[in-house]
């Protein structure tokens, strides 16, 4: 007897194709979405300054398109998978930034359009470079040495510059640029690492002995070095704080934030006493109205901006952010809240609140304890930075002069924070 065989059926269409094409449709829509609002607040800049037209929208316009269409298409070919949201969020803001910048300085703004060029160079080359995030986790120790070396790299003789009081710089060349931005994520990578080796030991402190508080002395110890040597308060309370985060999050062992509060509380308390701009940034925080006529001046100028804003703004281009000091770089986030408002402001911190919430959630999806950790520590960064700055220019927190992410004007920020981002997204897509 002739078997007989049944016609194909035909396949049905993967998931995983729907989702991810899904995905990228958002993110293509987003940021057709960002687009379109830069666009505007740049021309409403334009306006307010003059009551014309910027001359230059249409190369302004063809650069954002060419640089997000960049960034998406790498996405959509190397990472098809990766979270939607993420990308058009970072644009929104290194766009918003762009258009107070170009706003506030002409000559800023063509140097921020080149570092955001390389910035999603970056991104892009990340992206195609790094095709699994796990495999960063064998190069442990590699990436520890580039980290101690990129954070003490300002100090080395002949490179290393001192700019507005702080040793943060190393000059190569014509190219200037501050490597403790890179070294940042490096140091992440290591510390997700290092944590995730020994999670089980970390886990009980009283079994663990020196081998336990012995890393989160080191750590304490070098961020003084940073503090004492190159002068940089933001660098050293973000790279401490980022180590007992993530050493939190890796173990679940809530002592770990008291030891490190308790660590950070002396060497505050020591470097007060000790260094005397430490003494002097304190001094301006606390009492900044009367230092108003030497260095309590920026922080005062901030709050008169802020507070000159009220709710809605005076208009993008009718206020007067050119009184407040450092307005592109340490203190933009003023700058924008006298032209926008207190919506404006809260719109940026949203952006950031989502950014946050999208790498935590890449972290607890994550299927490995490195990547998990790694997602966490990379979202900690964007967090930590963003309260540190936001909270100096609005006497929450003592000023400390690092860089709000995305928005500030600063190459090095820029680019190390698409790297951050790329690094995300890897793991995103890896999850699929």
């Amino acid at each position: 007897m002739t078997a007989t065989t049944s016609p194909p059926t035909p396949r049905p269409r993967p998931a995983r194709r729907v989702r991810r094409t899904a995905r990228r449709r958002t993110e293509l829509g987003l940021m057709l979405l960002v687009t379109m609002l830069i666009l505007a607040a740049y021309t409403l800049a334009s306006f307010g300054k003059s009551a014309s037209l910027p001359a230059d929208i249409g190369p302004f316009l063809a650069v954002i398109i060419g640089l997000f269409a960049a960034a998406h298409i790498a996405l959509r070919r190397y990472a098809p998978d990766a979270d939607p949201i993420l990308l058009p969020l970072a644009g929104l803001l290194n766009g918003v930034g762009y258009v107070f910048i170009a706003r506030l300085n002409k000559e800023l703004a063509g140097l921020q359009a080149t570092w955001t060029a390389l910035g999603i160079g970056a991104f892009v080359a990340t992206v195609i470079i790094v095709r699994r995030a796990g495999d960063l986790e064998r190069l442990r120790y590699t990436f520890a040495l580039v980290g101690i070396a990129l954070l003490l790299m300002p100090l080395a003789p002949g490179i290393g510059r001192n700019i507005g009081g702080n040793r943060i710089w190393v000059r190569l060349g014509p190219m200037s640029f501050q490597p403790g931005e890179l070294a940042k994520i490096v140091l992440a990578i290591f510390f997700a690492s290092y944590l995730t080796e020994r999670e089980e030991l970390l886990k009980d402190p009283r079994r663990g002995g020196v081998r336990v508080l012995g890393p989160i002395v080191l750590a304490w110890a070098f961020s003084l070095v940073v503090m004492t040597a190159e002068r940089d308060l933001g660098s050293s309370m973000l790279f401490f704080a980022l180590f007992v985060v993530m050493l939190w999050l890796a173990t679940g062992r809530a002592v770990y934030l008291g030891i490190g509060g308790v660590l950070f509380a002396i060497g505050a308390a020591f470097s007060y006493s000790t260094f005397g701009h430490v003494k002097e940034r304190v001094d301006i925080w606390l009492h900044p109205f009367a230092l108003f006529g030497g260095k309590g001046y920026q922080l005062v100028q901030s709050l008169f901006g802020l507070g000159s804003g009220g709710f809605t703004g005076k208009g993008i281009g009718r206020g007067h952010p050119n009184l407040i000091p450092a307005n592109a770089t340490d203190f933009i986030f003023s700058a924008i809240g006298e032209e926008l408002g207190l919506l404006g402001t809260t719109a940026i911190l949203v952006a950031f609140l989502l950014i946050v919430g999208a790498g935590l959630k890449i972290a607890i999806r994550a299927h490995r304890p490195f990547e998990k950790l790694l997602a966490a520590g990379l979202t900690s960064i964007i967090a930590l930075q963003t309260f540190i700055i936001v909270g100096g220019v609005t006497r929450l927190v003592p000023l400390t002069g690092i860089t709000l992410p995305f928005v500030s004007y600063g190459g090095s920020s820029l680019v190390a924070n698409y790297v951050l981002l790329a690094l995300l997204l890897r793991m995103s897509d890896d999850q699929a």
